[in-house]
């Protein structure tokens, strides 16, 4: 019989990561049915945590993004060594991320070579190129360090709960009717503007839908109301609703769930639609695909791969964005209806637009 293990994980902070990191939950659950995960996370994540089967307690670290807070994680390492772990995982690689499993003295702690942090971690391994993936390396980590590394098969890949009776609740918020259809934009990343399709180019394809009978709802932070305010001015239609700021990321699951489908910037909202098991219309600018892909058979990727691309930088270098600007409207209304038929007829559809 399988003993019972219990797992210490410290999580990312951006949000896409923290999605792709079920990958991660789901194999420990595979391997271990009785494996109970606690996973150690900013504040802003725990509502998303919940929606993770897998996971049996989130842990609130409420320390800045690259704020060392010291005496915060020690405080919440001595008071976790009574939970008696026999294993954690770090998935960030800055050396602040191992100390709350080295001051809860778990005996085996596990992450990749990073910033110093010998002794804080005793099982260090090495970030070999065929992890070329975030969710490679997430799921790398729960396996042991001479397993071969495979691509993440379909049934780790990231699948949130989604509440039916909250999705009722904005439905009628919203004045969202459940017979017509039902489009999320997604128009912004927070890491720059580099990741980010022009919002007039949102304004274009919301008031293509709107003029085909289609409601579409734009999701987003607080930060970027704005932005979905330029979208539905460009727009011009009742049909297209700004919610950027008005919905809990929670609110944003269940909403990305009852959408027909989202198109999305490669954002931390790409990663939560596709894991609400939303099919996905994916624009990549300066990132890549091949790094953090909408993992779900239901995803259409518009990527153009001009000579500068990818750069991962968060502004363009060159000062063109012409791997965005280059993205017509037209491409993106293809990928678009293509998605949308292939789910009508119940099949996957994984292609560039």
């Amino acid at each position: 019989m399988t003993a019972s293990e219990k797992v210490l994980v410290v999580g990312p902070s951006w949000v896409g990561d923290m999605v792709m990191a079920q990958a991660l939950y789901r194999l420990l659950n595979q391997r271990n049915a009785k494996t109970e995960i606690h996973v150690v996370a900013p504040p802003w994540s725990l509502p998303v945590l919940q929606r993770m089967p897998e996971v049996a307690r989130g842990i609130e670290l409420a320390v800045g993004h690259g704020e060392l807070g010291l005496g915060r994680r020690r405080a919440l390492g001595l008071a976790l060594r009574e939970q008696s772990y026999s294993r954690a995982i770090v998935l960030p690689r800055s050396a602040k991320a191992a100390l709350v499993p080295w001051f809860a003295r778990v005996p085996r702690r596990t992450g990749f070579r990073g910033e110093w942090r010998y002794g804080l971690l005793n099982d260090m391994r090495a970030r070999s190129a065929s992890l070329d993936q975030t969710v490679k390396r997430f799921v790398a980590l729960g396996r042991e360090r001479d397993e071969p590394v495979h691509p993440v098969p379909a049934d780790l890949h990231p699948r949130l709960t989604v509440s039916t009776v909250n999705q009722t609740r904005l439905r009628a918020e919203h004045g969202l009717d459940a017979r017509e259809p039902l489009i999320a934009l997604m128009p912004g990343a927070e890491y720059g503007a580099a990741k980010r399709w022009p919002a007039a180019r949102f304004g274009e394809l919301a008031r293509w839908l709107a003029g085909g009978g289609t409601n579409v709802i734009v999701l987003g932070s607080a930060k970027e109301r704005p932005l979905g305010g330029e979208i539905t001015a460009a727009a011009g239609s009742s049909r297209v609703r700004n919610l950027c700021g008005s919905t809990s990321l929670t609110d944003v699951i269940d909403l990305a769930a009852a959408a027909d489908a989202a198109v999305s910037n490669d954002s931390g909202l790409l990663h939560v639609a596709a894991a609400s098991g939303t099919p996905v219309v994916a624009l990549y600018g300066s990132s890549s695909p091949a790094f953090t892909p909408p993992l779900t058979a239901s995803a259409a990727v518009v990527y153009l791969g001009i000579e500068c691309s990818p750069c991962f930088q968060r502004e363009c270098p060159l000062g063109h964005l012409r791997c965005l600007t280059e993205i017509s409207v037209e491409r993106v209304e293809a990928a678009l209806a293509q998605l949308r038929r292939a789910h009508e007829h119940g099949t996957g559809v994984r292609a560039d637009g």
